[in-house]
């Protein structure tokens, strides 16, 4: 009989029930993941700021001008609102969630502060998809090994 036969059995013992005993936060992951993926619309293929919207500032009046970053709750979302004060000067206030307090920005052209505003909602945009893929990713890779957990 092979001497090291019963440390390995017990290696490939502790191997299995690793992997079997998943760590929370993957769980939490994976649920917010498919939470998200449900309400997830079909995406169109990014466009460069220009193609989606062509000149706002000159469509758009700047005071009261606001976006809303993504997000599956409101208390989790930020909000950028671009506000005037004095002889064009634009402030933007930022604020997270509903009763925070805003940090403004400013002063700046009408111009710059509408830019101000869609730079920053493109930005959470991106940081908010590339999260939820992350997440989406580490919840396939649990349920790869929660698979493997049956042989």
């Amino acid at each position: 009989m092979d001497a090291g036969l019963p440390f390995r059995r017990r290696a490939g013992e502790e191997r299995r029930k690793a992997l079997s005993q998943s760590d929370p936060t993957d769980h939490a992951l994976a649920t917010i993941a498919s939470i998200l993926d449900q309400q997830a619309s079909p995406r169109e293929p990014d466009k460069t700021a220009a193609e989606q919207e062509p000149d706002v500032a000159a469509q758009v009046e700047a005071d009261g001008y606001s976006k809303t970053g993504p997000g599956p709750m409101e208390a989790l979302r930020f909000k950028w609102s671009v506000r005037r004060q004095a002889e064009d000067q634009y402030f933007v206030d930022e604020t997270f969630g509903d009763n925070s307090r805003p940090i403004s920005r400013g002063p700046m052209s009408k111009d710059a502060a509408i830019r101000f505003v869609d730079d920053q909602a493109s930005e959470a945009r991106q940081r908010f998809e590339a999260l939820r893929n992350e997440m989406a990713g580490r919840a396939a890779a649990a349920e790869i090994l929660r698979g493997n957990d049956d042989v």
